[in-house]
């Protein structure tokens, strides 16, 4: 069976929004890709407090200025498609009240008909936390889970009751309803957050890893599903921030999914071995403009059926 293909929608400031947005989702749904995916970054601090992921040192890549809002971004998408599935990959979570949150992806996922997937993470950058008013930057695993408890809450039956940290509801309706369980992916790389995803969500969207270290992480959750008697299968779903270029990258110290697309596709092919249900191929940050961008889904698509996947 093929591995479903997602492709990244435009969210990039060279994108003109008010039209490539849907223009890109359509062509997309067209070439046969089976989701579109979102991912978030609040901001970009003119002088961060700290590097990007949190390494002393490492700058914040320009195309993260200006980036588009996940949710908006996606509802925009779901109202020219009818079959992709709709995933954020990765939305942030403490960023955002987690009843509110809740509540928009239930109404996303009932307007569509079913086709929206959660992809949430903690966060790493503190600047984005001062600016959101949310919790401490110190207790987004807390804020994490907790967001997750409040969706299942919210998109369970009536009525719905809850009481957490953050979070209290007192015995109401609450609605629209998802149109079926919407699947939660959640980011995670050391064993703390690994278990989260054994423990809360349907599955793992492990973010911009080499080969060797999706493996390692797949291994790793692996066990800890074992340790913890989980018997439900857990869903693979990686993202891959991909550089295109026209021309094969011949340079040394070439990143995966660096290069032309059938270096992309050989690099696809090296997840595909270790298994994944589905995976995320980000094009935006290279592509001049939609156009371009929409060609280079629909060479990459092509190479990797062609391949196999």
């Amino acid at each position: 069976m093929a591995i479903r293909l997602g492709l990244g929608l435009p969210q990039h400031r060279q994108y003109d929004l008010a039209k490539d947005i849907t223009d890109v989702a359509r062509t997309a749904e067209r070439i046969g890709y089976d989701s579109l995916w979102v991912y978030e970054r609040a901001l970009v601090p003119e002088n961060p407090t700290q590097g990007l992921y949190g390494v002393p040192g490492l700058p914040w890549p320009d195309w993260y200025r200006g980036l588009a809002h996940p949710l908006v971004t996606l509802t925009l998408a779901a109202a020219v498609t009818e079959r992709v599935g709709l995933g954020s990959g990765i939305v942030v979570a403490p960023l955002h009240g987690p009843f509110q949150l809740a509540k928009a992806l239930a109404t996303l996922d009932a307007a569509s008909g079913g086709r929206v997937i959660a992809g949430l993470g903690s966060g790493w950058s503190t600047d984005e936390f001062a600016a959101a008013s949310s919790r401490p930057y110190e207790e987004r695993g807390q804020v994490l889970d907790e967001v997750i408890d409040v969706c299942r809450a919210v998109w369970g039956p009536d009525p719905v009751s809850y009481e957490g940290r953050i979070t209290k509801i007192d015995t109401a309706a609450v609605g629209p309803k998802p149109a079926r369980p919407i699947p939660i992916l959640v980011g995670a790389t050391n064993k703390k957050a690994l278990t989260r995803v054994v423990d809360r969500a349907d599955g793992w969207i492990p973010v911009a890893m080499t080969p060797d270290a999706y493996a390692t992480g797949w291994n790793q959750l692996q066990d800890i599903a074992a340790e913890r008697g989980r018997s439900q299968p857990l869903l693979r779903v990686p993202r891959v921030n991909a550089m295109y270029t026209n021309k094969a990258y011949d340079g040394e110290g070439r990143q995966p999914f660096q290069g032309n697309a059938e270096q992309i596709v050989t690099d696809l092919a090296a997840f595909a071995e270790v298994g994944m249900d589905e995976v995320l191929i980000d094009l935006q940050t290279t592509p001049r403009d939609a156009q371009e961008l929409k060609d280079v889904a629909a060479e990459v698509y092509e190479k990797a059926r062609a391949a196999g996947l």
